[in-house]
């Protein structure tokens, strides 16, 4: 915390990304979008008290259509109430085994019983000011009714057979079926082709055997009947390879969710796409809800990319998409490709498999990309509305998807670091797109345990990477026939044991307090959704693969921990119209990155690669001014894919002009990287004083530059735990220096906003000692006074002072102490101030405490809680499961006590009360007056001028998950685990100080 104030092939493969993305970005996106870009800071409230839209969402989980439009309307009350900004319906049941109960005949996923339920979802939101997000299909990967797995809009694979022949043996007989079987209900498979090759164990590799390239056959001509007779030229050992294409069969997850049963379509196919539009103009999207959609402003969204294949992913128009994209048949390279559930099964030499694997799934990248992507989102915009979607689970250039999508999103669960966000930052910024949206909050065994500290301390991370949308995993639908209390939840039980994720809702006594979390996390949305997003470095990757947890050399492990901030690009970005440099920034009207960072190639084995097409594209940017360093032999570069004739030359002639450039460096050793930067005078935005664990984003506006500060973690797993930061940060401004500019702190959890106190300034520089909780947060404005209704104007501030903190109060800096003293306060006009601070009450440990508990268990029927009270008597405090009458509660517990403070109390002292341990939600009232929202991650509330000379009141109200009283009244499912530590643990604290203006 701070001092603050007490109160409250290159030209084809790119063509369809660079059309998609080169005019009419702002338009596109509407007038909020519009409004964000040029950046101005609106009313007076505009941070205490954001709009629905910047607000964070739910997956609404559902039981398919096996919903009650009364009850739906009932839940979107009960979202806007909470103050959060909307939901995403999503028809997920995998805590029910059996589905019949769902009745998918009637009420299946599409149904009329699931149209009505969406049309009341949508007018209630309406009425409410919520945004609801339409699935495109039930459960994920994307699927829908009717499409059956032999169909051409199907999802399909290329599976492989195999017969061996050693000694010169002649094969006669059948084809060589496939290797594994299909699917059940894929009854149609064709030969693509039929192949020998000769085994050369030289070229093996893990379980891949190895090939000669050279030795690759087309047999297919001589097949005749299904039957094929052929003789090896000589007496090495060959195999026989047969190719099938066929549907995978692979059906959403947990269904059937409708009647007919839905298929996953083909992602990488117009007739996949056509499928899914088809469907919903033609089945779902009645007038009715074709009205209500026109005024919803939302999104259609995707889920995960899971396509489960026992082959390699294919689609018919692989062959003539390669040969457009390389020049080149792809049969004569299958064997380097093919899949056996997702196992490399042939290899060539190692090189020549790396680049025909990089050529294949750059092919499949630019089919996903245009034929699924670009078309789904054509059609959303057509229907007034956007398209949302995890572009990943593939080996596709999900950074370019990210440019592709209105908006891209992410996930906590399924990413491995933070590296992952900022690899669809990237593409989000490059093509000025304004949301990069995050699934949050999905942990494993997390029904009913996950507490609102942990889901806060994953999305501080998240946030500082680029992330500015929050989906919440997630909201469930009441009830479905056969679930127990507290209600439907679409996976717990999962397995038999708690489930994924938590279902949020009025079921959770938490939910009594998720109003402050909601306000909190609204507010760090409006900032990081306002201007435009600020990062150093832009990091090119030859391979735009993410959710892999690859960071980027010297600054993911090294630079992040200095407040360097970074960017991942891959190729197709590099053709949009931001793709120039002016004053040596590339993305000037956008991230501005001050450099442009380029190692080998991660995914192949780090190879110094580079495309020619973006080798030109790299040389240019240099020429115009941009920074560039490169770690690796790009002396000696490769082509990441097949080479042409005279392609290898022509792309080391490129690099050696590159690394004659004077503002190009090439080093050899990736601890090298930041002396690189330095000697191009290349410094970091933001910076520290000390190597830690503090994470930054920056943003910028007309009026400010906001910089967003979190003690996070890289990861969920990473070890040693994150502790406590303390030491001075530099923030620097984009505005010119003398202008006027001073740091302002913004309090997301009360959304007041006051200048800081206590800083010392060089030019555009602001420097100030940030000290931070694990998972904390800080938001920091440098802007004029007058953004934020400051009346300090340009009165000094503190620059030194030995008291405890500073703070502006009434428009002057003030001095805080909690002990009696003489104090001195250098201010920045060089006047120096002394302040005697009379005699301050010590701190004053709270032990005894009153505590009456509402403890909510099962009632009438799995959707009702009956709430029992009890209370008891502490004479210390311990957690609910160490006091016997509360061992297995969950619920909400009220604590009172009182402190009785000396008669020479006055109405210039003050006090902390410093919470402690205490999980989970809280909110505190002294003397009958409650307080503002309490930080979660740091648990201290200031008492100004709520205390009085002699008798204090001090109430704590804490709320809890149900996963103690779940461990008894279903212990099946939740009685495996141990109790859990709830309520107020303490020690709580109440820490007197004295308060006087110096200036």
């Amino acid at each position: 915390m701070l001092e603050s104030p007490s109160h409250r092939g290159g030209t084809t493969r790119r063509s369809v990304l660079a059309a998609g993305l080169s005019t009419g970005l702002l338009a596109a996106l509407g007038p909020a979008a519009t409004a964000a870009a040029t950046g101005a800071v609106p009313a007076a409230d505009w941070f205490a008290a954001p709009a629905r839209t910047v607000r964070p969402r739910f997956r609404w989980w559902w039981p398919d259509g096996l919903v009650d439009p009364v009850e739906i309307a009932r839940e979107i009350d009960q979202i806007a109430d909470a103050g959060f900004g909307g939901a995403e319906i999503a028809a997920v049941h995998h805590s029910i085994t059996d589905t019949s109960v769902l009745d998918t005949a009637h009420r299946g996923w599409g149904s009329a019983a699931w149209r009505d339920g969406v049309a009341a979802a949508l007018r209630q939101a309406a009425r409410r000011g919520l945004t609801v997000d339409l699935t495109l299909g039930p459960s994920w990967p994307v699927a829908v009714p009717g499409v059956t797995p032999d169909d051409d809009a199907a999802v399909k694979e290329l599976s492989y057979g195999k017969a061996s022949l050693t000694a010169g043996a002649a094969y006669d007989g059948p084809v060589p079926p496939p290797v594994r079987a299909a699917a059940s209900g894929v009854t149609v498979q064709t030969l693509l082709a039929v192949q020998a090759a000769r085994v050369n164990t030289a070229n093996s590799t893990g379980k891949a055997t190895g090939l000669d390239a050279d030795s690759v056959t087309d047999l297919t001509a001589q097949v005749s009947d299904g039957n094929l007779r052929w003789t090896p030229p000589d007496l090495a050992t060959w195999v026989i390879l047969s190719y099938w294409q066929r549907g995978s069969g692979q059906q959403p997850e947990a269904g059937p969710h409708s009647s007919p049963a839905a298929y996953v379509v083909d992602h990488f196919s117009a007739a996949g796409t056509a499928a899914v539009t088809r469907y919903w103009d033609g089945e779902i999207l009645d007038p009715t809800l074709r009205r209500l959609l026109g005024s919803a402003g939302g999104a259609f969204f995707e889920d995960s990319v899971e396509l489960e294949t026992k082959g390699l992913q294919w689609t018919p128009g692989l062959p003539d998409a390669f040969r457009r994209h390389t020049g080149r048949d792809l049969l004569p390279y299958l064997p380097a490709v093919v899949l056996d559930s997702g196992n490399q099964v042939f290899a060539f030499e190692a090189r020549l498999t790396q680049e025909i694997r990089h050529d294949f799934w750059a092919t499949v990248s630019d089919l996903f990309n245009e034929h699924h992507l670009g078309a789904l989102k054509d059609w959303a915009h057509g229907h007034g509305m956007k398209l949302r979607s995890q572009p990943y689970g593939l080996q596709t250039d999900a950074i370019a998807s990210a440019a592709v999508l209105d908006i891209p999103e992410g996930e906590s669960l399924g990413f491995k670091n933070l590296d992952d966000y900022r690899c669809l930052a990237g593409g989000r910024d490059m093509a000025g797109h304004r949301i990069l949206s995050c699934e949050g909050g999905a942990y494993a065994g997390g029904a009913y345990n996950t507490t609102w500290d942990r889901f806060l301390r994953t999305m501080g991370g998240a946030y500082a990477a680029g992330v500015n949308q929050t989906v919440i995993h997630g909201f469930s639908y009441a009830t479905a026939p056969g679930v127990a209390w507290p209600g439907f939840a679409a996976f717990s039980p999962y397995g038999g044991a708690p489930g994924y994720g938590e279902s949020w809702g009025p079921r959770q006594p938490t939910w009594r307090h998720v109003p402050d979390v909601a306000g909190y996390l609204g507010r760090v949305h409006q900032v990081l959704q306002s201007g435009t997003a600020r990062a150093d470095v832009a990091v090119f990757r030859q391979t735009g693969y993410t959710a892999t947890g690859i960071g980027a050399s010297w600054l993911t492990a090294t630079g992040v921990p200095l407040g360097w901030t970074h960017q991942f690009l891959s190729g197709p970005l590099l053709d949009l119209p931001s793709a120039r440099v002016s004053g040596n920034r590339l993305a000037p009207d956008g991230p501005a990155y001050k450099a442009l960072f380029l190692e080998g190639d991660f995914f192949y084995g780090s190879s110094p690669t580079l495309a020619v097409a973006d080798a030109r594209k790299v040389l240019g940017l240099a020429r115009d001014g941009l920074p560039t360093v490169l770690l690796g032999a790009f002396g000696q570069p490769l082509t990441p894919g097949l080479p042409d004739d005279g392609e290898t030359a022509e792309l080391r002639a490129l690099t050696a002009q590159l690394l004659s450039l004077p503002n190009v460096r090439q080093v050899s050793d990736k601890t090298l990287v930041g002396a690189a930067f330095a000697e191009l005078g290349v410094t970091p935005d933001a910076s520290y004083a000390t190597p830690s664990t503090l994470l930054n984003a920056h943003r910028v506006t007309d009026e400010a530059d906001f910089y967003y500060l979190c003690n996070g973690k890289h990861a969920e797993t990473v070890k040693p735990p994150v502790t406590v930061i303390d030491h001075d940060v530099t923030l620097h401004s984009t505005r010119r220096s003398g202008s006027g500019t001073v740091p302002h702190l913004l309090d997301p959890w009360t959304g007041r906003v006051s200048r800081l106190a206590r800083y010392t300034q060089d030019g555009d520089a602001f420097t100030f000692r940030v000290t931070l909780q694990p998972g904390e947060t800080l938001v920091v404005a440098l802007a004029r006074p007058a953004a934020f209704g400051d009346r300090s104007g340009s009165r000094p501030h503190v620059v030194a002072t030995d008291a405890d903190s500073v703070l502006f109060t009434d428009g002057s800096p003030a001095v805080r102490a909690t002990a009696a003293g003489t104090y001195t306060t250098t201010l920045s006009n060089g006047r120096t101030v002394t302040t005697e601070i009379p005699e301050v009450p010590a701190p004053v440990t709270l032990d005894g405490w009153s505590l009456t508990v509402d403890d909510w268990r099962p009632g009438a029927d799995a959707a009702s809680t009956e709430i029992v009270r009890r209370s008891v008597t502490l004479d210390a405090l311990l957690p609910w499961s160490q006091i016997p009458e509360l061992a297995d509660v969950g619920g909400i517990g009220r604590y009172r006590t009182t402190v009785t403070l000396p008669r020479t109390w006055t109405s210039s002292m003050g006090a902390l009360l410093r919470l402690g341990t205490v999980s989970d939600t809280c909110r505190v009232s002294v003397n009958g007056s409650r307080l503002d929202p309490v930080d979660r991650l740091n648990p201290v509330v200031d008492l100004c001028g709520l205390l009085r000379p002699g008798t204090n009141t001090v109430e704590v109200e804490v709320a809890t998950p149900l996963f103690n009283r779940l461990r008894v009244s279903n212990p099946a499912v939740f009685g495996g685990a141990a109790r859990q530590s709830y309520g107020l643990v303490g020690p709580v604290q109440l820490v007197p100080y004295a308060q006087r203006t110096v200036a």
